[in-house]
This record gives structure tokens, C-alpha cells and sequence, in this order.
């Protein structure tokens, strides 16, 4: 074996699907009676989200209406993207609005039982499933409406250059009975708005929303980009509009390579939809300018006086990543469980295509699993194109039947891996095993019998993210999460396209001559081409510290470093502290299932990390009520108060020009670019369909079509 394969891993590719078609997105964000069969009506659903510094905060404020003439208890379920964390949940009482604030989640049910047996306004916030939480209000008094709102706040993700953001709306999908509780109307009555509002620190290309083609894009200059989509969403498909006219010209005419083209069908098809049902996630993707410098971010938040400050670092490698020229070995396993029925078919034509983007001196194996396996291919096949017409024939043959075993499924993947060439492993699946093995500790065992990658494209709010988050930590893989209004085809030519470079392996990043502490993620991980590093932690003092980065290429050990202060006082940005906090929390249940432990034994930890810092978890929840009742139940208001410095923070960098956190300019840690996948010489991004539109023109006319025959009752 050559010096390269033997510092390669076999490589398992999981891009685990969990697709809808139009006719079974269910819609989530909905406030649900309980206990009877009034529905409740969507009276105004406003969405605000900004990105900046590094992290996005999403503000959601619904008002409800309740026809009946009945006092009622309302439920409202909704799901927070991955990484996630709910900062605010505040109810409009007496025409005031009351922040909630985190306690242990025992204590605070039943504060809020016995508020709501009093007949006192009272609102509830809880995790319910690793990717649901819940709200509960008390009481939705007859012909009133009910105002809540609800603030969280997530790391901004960028890889490549394109950048990411999803409004999460679809129901997760693959528990029936849940999907039969939420059939209600989920229009909105009177307006519903989402604005978004991104402050780049890096000049900014363009702007897209593939599944929302009505939106109006804006921008002062290249820093300063907003998207809005309105209740009626007849505008111009993804206008843009800037100040400069000249800049509106070439700006619409990179829009339309992009845009324009590949949507049209789809554009036609959505003018008699309705723009204002909450049933479709919302996404967002921003591309930066080709050719920019790798560099190192710094984003802290230290008062006046305090010793321990927060931080957030972000390195983006300017790293000249080769290709790898060796032949590769493909497996390519699907699911063909029931519970893939309605989205098969798209997944099969994906594939069809991916198989199509394979080297001549390349070999695939291609297995279907429901509760048994089946391989089309009797072992490895070489590409050319006899074998890939003979398998996208046999492709469109399959369909779906059975159950999930999808241990089984991963089995078959791994039974032929060839040690003298790489592999990769592509497995199509919700992730959502029924049948034979289904703990997570018999998947991760299996995962570490072998030198292998796992890398995961999760789509769908209801996958099941721990599972496959979990695997893909155990082989050093990375895990991506898509959503329905994603591209599923781009994924798996991303996979594809993303091995056959180097990457960076046992990866580590050290800071001397400054103290630091509890720094988040800990563990030695693994940087695919286009990928970022982001670091949390705390540090004491302002001197000027050494950062490195080392990382093996090759086997060959290599470091990056840079000299740089941290600032002795930083009141910008507070909100890092709760994604600081979240990452802990993260890191807890990330090394219990590492270990096998049971969460429950870092509780008291997570507890007081979470009511520190008005975080929502497993273990805690958020309670609204009176200021009084706060007050006879001894709760202080610590969430209130972080909320109003938060709000004051995010209010002053509005009124201030918009700068980049890079702080390696005097010492720059890279001397080449950092790669960009939209400059047609690197790999290609799941999340960007800038490039791959004009590649899918075809499979978006066949979908089309096939959703138009859908609506007009044709098979």
C-alpha cells in the first residue's frame, strides 16, 4: 500500500434522507387545543432572523386567535435546527410581555400545573425529542388572541465558501401517529413575514432560497444582504435589488445562472400555491467572494472588570488540499423501508446520477435493504456505461417494501472492503431502524471494527440525528444536516466529489501565552476540504497568545500559527456565552455516548450549566409567569436580564459598520486561499446549488412534472 492510502481511511459516506413530497409535509409550529376539537386559528406568524459574528438568532412571534367560546390549554410543538439552543420564550400577559426563565424541568411543571389549575396566565417550554420542544399555554381565553414569542440562537454554518440557514417548519415525519395529531390548518390568517438579515464580515457574492423562488433579495453592498418573503409571495423570482444600478445588473444576471433557469417550472407551479402555510422549511444560502485568505476569527465577550471572558475562534484553512488520483471503490446502500415511500423515487434518480459521476478507474457496489438485503451488483463493477445504464434500470425497478434494518444494511456495506484501496460507503436512509439490531452501542461497535469514515448528511427534522451524529463521530466523518428544500441529488455528488482530495487528519488547535479554559469541542477531529474549525472556551487576562493548528496530511505532520491579543474588554457580543454553554452541554452527552454512560449522570452539571446561562435541555425547562408569581415561587430573573443585555448588544452593533473578527492579519496563520467551491476548481458542496443547478435542470423538470400529475390526481 502506497504512503497515501495508508494514511486514507476507507470511507463511508452516510447521506441519511428523510424527504417529503409535497403531499406528505406535514407542517410544525402549530398551537393545538388540548382536550378538544376547537382549532385554533394562525393569526400572524413574523419571523426575524440575524446573522452576524459567527452565529444566527431567529425570533419567532405567533399570535393566536381561539374562536370558541371555551377556555383552553394550548400545545405548540416546533423543531430547532441542529446546534440550536432556545434563549427566549415570552407570553403576552395583561398586554405585557413576560420573558421565561429555566429551572430544573420537574420543578417547573409543576409551577406551571398549579399556575394553570389557579387560572393564572402561564406558559411552559420543554424538550421533547431530541430535535422537538414543546410550549404549552394556559389559558386561551374565548374569542381572544394568545402572542407568544420564541428566541434561539445557532452557530452560522459555512463550508466551502457557501454559507447555510434554515427556517425549520416540516414535521419530522416518520412517527404516524404524531403526523394524525398535527392535521390541522396551518395557513395564516392575516400576514405572515420572514426577514433575514446577514452582516458578513467577507464580501458577499449572492443570495439564494431554492424552495422559495418569491423572495426578494436585497443588499446595500457586499457586506449587508436581507431576504423577505411575504404572506403573498408574488414578487419577481429571487429579485435582486441594490442601491447601484449597475450593481443590480450583474447582480441579476449571476442570479439568473443560478436561479432563473432551473426554476422556472417550479416558479410556474408555486403561482396558485399558498405562500403562507408553515408546512416547508425556509432556506437560505449566501456564497463569499472567490479567493479569500484563510484566516483566523475571534469573536469574545469579557465586562468591564471581569476576570473570565468567553470566546469563540473560527479557522478556515488556506490549505492547497491535492486531489487524490488513486481508483476508489463505491457502495452505494439504500433503503427501500416503507417508511421511504413518497420520496424512493427521487432518491433512486439521485443515485442514478451520482453512480454517473464516478472515474473510469473507479468500482461500485450497489445494496437495497428494507428487513432483508438485497445486492443488484454481485460484487464490484466497473464504471463505464454499459454498468451504469444496467443499474439505473434496475433502480427504477425497486421499490419500497418491509421494515428498517438498517444494522444489516451497514453490514453488507462493509463485508467486501478491499484494505489495498479506499472506500466509500454511501448510505441512503431517515436513519430510523425498526428491525434486528437498533441500539446505538451495536452501531458503534460495528463502526469501530473497521479503519473507516463515516459521513452524514442528515435530512429531515424527525431523522435520527443521535444515531447517526454518534456514528460519525466514533470514525472522525463529518455529519451535515439537510433539509427538504434542500438539494438531495448535490449531497451525494458532494460526497462524492469531497473525498477525492486530502484531508486534514487528527486534527488539534493549541493556545499558548494566554490562560484558557473548558474549551469545547475536546477531542482531535478531522477537516474535510472547505470545512471550518470552531472553538469555544474561556480565557483570563489579555496577553498576546500563540495559536496553532497541527494536523496531519498525509501522515505528514504539519503546523499553522499565529500571534494575536485577546481584548481586555469585549461587551459586543454576550450572546457567544450561550452557545459556549450549549457546546458544553453538547460535549457532555456527546462523551456519554462515547463511553456508553447514561446521560443522567452528567445531570447535575448540565442543570446548573443550563439554568446559568437560560438554556433548554433534557433536564430543564422554561417557565412563564407573573412577575409576582416569579417572585412568591424564589425564581430570579437571570434570563430576563441576559435577554435585555442581549437585545442592547445586538442594537449597538446595528448602529455600527459592519467589520470582519479576523485577527490573523498581522500573523497570518495560511499563505494560500482558502478553498471555494464555487471557483470551479474544488469539490462541490452539498448546500451548493449554485454550481449544481445547471447539472440538474432535468431531474428539477422531471420533479416538477411529476408533482404537477400529483396535484391533478394523476398516478
Amino acid at each position: 500500500m502506497n504512503k497515501l492510502l495508508s494514511c486514507i481511511k476507507s470511507t463511508i459516506i452516510t447521506t441519511s434522507i428523510l424527504a417529503f413530497g409535497i403531499s406528505d409535509v406535514s407542517a410544525s409550529g402549530l398551537l393545538t387545543p388540548k382536550g378538544s376539537n376547537t382549532q385554533l386559528q394562525i393569526q400572524d406568524h413574523s419571523v426575524e432572523v440575524m446573522i452576524e459574528d459567527g452565529y444566527a438568532i431567529t425570533t419567532i412571534e405567533n399570535e393566536f386567535y381561539n374562536p370558541s367560546t371555551e377556555i383552553l390549554e394550548a400545545v405548540y410543538e416546533f423543531p430547532v435546527p441542529q446546534n440550536g439552543t432556545v434563549a427566549e420564550f415570552t407570553i403576552w400577559i395583561d398586554g405585557k410581555p413576560i420573558i421565561g426563565e429555566v429551572v430544573e424541568k420537574e420543578r417547573a411543571k409543576t409551577i406551571y400545573e398549579q399556575e394553570k389549575a389557579a387560572g393564572r396566565d402561564a406558559g411552559l417550554t420543554q424538550k421533547k425529542t431530541f430535535y422537538r420542544f414543546e410550549s404549552s399555554v394556559s389559558p386561551v381565553r374565548p374569542q381572544q388572541s394568545t402572542k407568544i414569542r420564541l428566541v434561539y440562537m445557532q452557530p452560522a454554518d459555512i463550508e466551502g465558501g457557501i454559507g447555510r440557514y434554515v427556517y425549520p417548519l416540516e414535521e419530522g415525519g416518520t412517527d404516524q401517529n404524531k403526523l394524525d395529531f398535527w392535521q390541522t390548518d396551518s395557513n395564516v390568517q392575516r400576514q405572515f413575514s420572514f426577514d433575514l438579515s446577514l452582516r458578513s464580515g467577507f464580501p458577499v457574492d449572492a443570495l439564494r432560497t431554492p424552495a422559495h423562488p418569491h423572495a426578494v433579495i436585497t443588499n446595500n453592498d457586499q457586506l449587508n444582504w436581507n431576504v423577505a418573503i411575504n404572506k403573498n409571495g408574488k414578487t419577481k423570482s429571487n429579485t435582486v435589488v441594490t442601491e447601484n444600478p449597475a450593481d443590480t445588473i450583474a447582480l441579476s444576471e449571476r442570479a439568473a445562472t443560478f436561479s432563473d433557469l432551473a426554476l422556472q417550472d417550479n416558479d410556474n407551479q408555486n403561482q396558485g400555491a399558498s405562500s403562507n402555510a408553515l408546512n416547508q422549511d425556509i432556506v437560505v444560502y449566501w456564497r463569499l467572494q472567490p479567493n479569500l485568505p484563510g484566516a483566523i476569527e475571534l469573536v469574545t465577550h469579557k465586562k468591564p472588570g471581569q476576570r473570565r471572558g468567553t470566546f469563540m475562534l473560527t479557522v478556515t484553512p488556506g490549505i492547497d488540499l491535492q486531489p487524490i488520483s488513486e481508483g476508489r471503490d463505491w457502495v452505494f446502500v439504500l433503503d427501500r423501508s416503507g417508511s421511504m415511500s413518497g420520496k424512493y423515487q427521487t432518491l433512486m434518480d439521485a443515485t442514478s446520477q451520482a453512480l454517473n459521476k464516478l472515474s473510469t478507474n473507479d468500482r461500485f457496489r450497489v445494496i437495497l435493504f428494507d428487513d432483508k438485503v438485497e445486492e443488484l451488483t454481485k460484487d464490484w463493477t466497473v464504471v463505464n456505461d454499459v454498468s451504469l445504464q444496467n443499474i439505473s434500470d434496475a433502480l427504477s425497478r425497486s421499490s419500497v417494501d418491509g421494515g428498517t434494518d438498517l444494522y444489516r444494511g451497514i453490514q453488507a456495506a462493509l463485508s467486501k472492503i478491499n484494505a489495498d484501496r479506499t472506500t466509500s460507503v454511501i448510505l441512503i436512509t431517515d436513519g430510523v431502524a425498526n428491525v434486528g439490531k437498533t441500539e446505538k452501542k451495536d452501531f458503534l461497535d460495528l463502526i469501530s471494527k473497521y479503519d473507516v469514515r463515516l459521513f452524514t448528511a442528515i435530512m429531515g427534522n424527525g431523522a435520527n440525528r443521535p444515531l447517526l451524529d454518534s456514528m460519525t463521530r466514533v470514525s472522525q466523518g463529518f455529519a451535515t444536516s439537510i433539509s427538504n428544500s434542500d438539494d438531495i441529488m448535490g449531497v451525494m455528488l458532494s460526497a462524492i466529489e469531497k473525498v477525492k482530495y486530502q484531508a486534514l487528519h487528527d486534527v488539534g488547535l493549541s493556545i499558548k501565552g494566554l490562560k484558557t479554559s473548558d474549551l469545547v469541542p475536546t477531542q482531535p477531529t478531522t477537516l474535510y476540504r472547505g470545512q471550518q474549525m470552531v472553538l469555544f472556551g474561556h480565557y483570563y487576562g489579555d496577553e498576546q497568545a500563540e495559536v496553532t493548528l497541527k494536523a496531519k496530511i498525509s501522515g505528514q505532520e504539519t503546523r499553522y500559527t499565529s500571534q494575536f491579543s485577546f481584548p481586555k474588554e469585549s461587551s459586543d457580543n454576550p450572546e457567544i456565552e450561550r452557545l459556549w454553554a450549549y457546546a458544553q452541554i453538547q460535549e457532555l452527552k456527546d462523551k456519554a455516548n462515547y463511553l456508553g454512560t447514561d446521560i443522567k449522570d452528567y445531570r447535575s452539571a448540565i442543570v446548573d450549566t443550563a439554568v446559568e446561562y437560560g438554556l433548554v435541555t433534557d433536564f430543564t425547562s422554561m417557565i412563564v409567569m407573573s412577575d409576582e408569581q416569579f417572585e412568591n415561587n424564589g425564581i430570579d430573573r437571570n434570563n430576563r436580564d441576559r435577554r435585555a443585555n442581549e437585545q442592547q448588544a445586538s442594537a449597538s452593533r446595528l448602529s455600527t459598520t459592519q467589520s470582519s473578527n479576523r485577527v490573523d492579519q498581522n500573523s497570518p496563520a495560511f499563505t494560500d486561499t482558502r478553498p471555494s467551491y464555487s471557483g470551479g476548481s474544488g469539490a462541490i458542496n452539498p448546500l451548493s446549488l449554485f454550481i449544481l443547478l445547471p447539472l440538474m435542470i432535468p431531474w428539477l423538470r422531471k420533479r416538477v412534472s411529476t408533482i404537477q400529475a400529483c396535484s391533478a390526481g394523476k398516478k
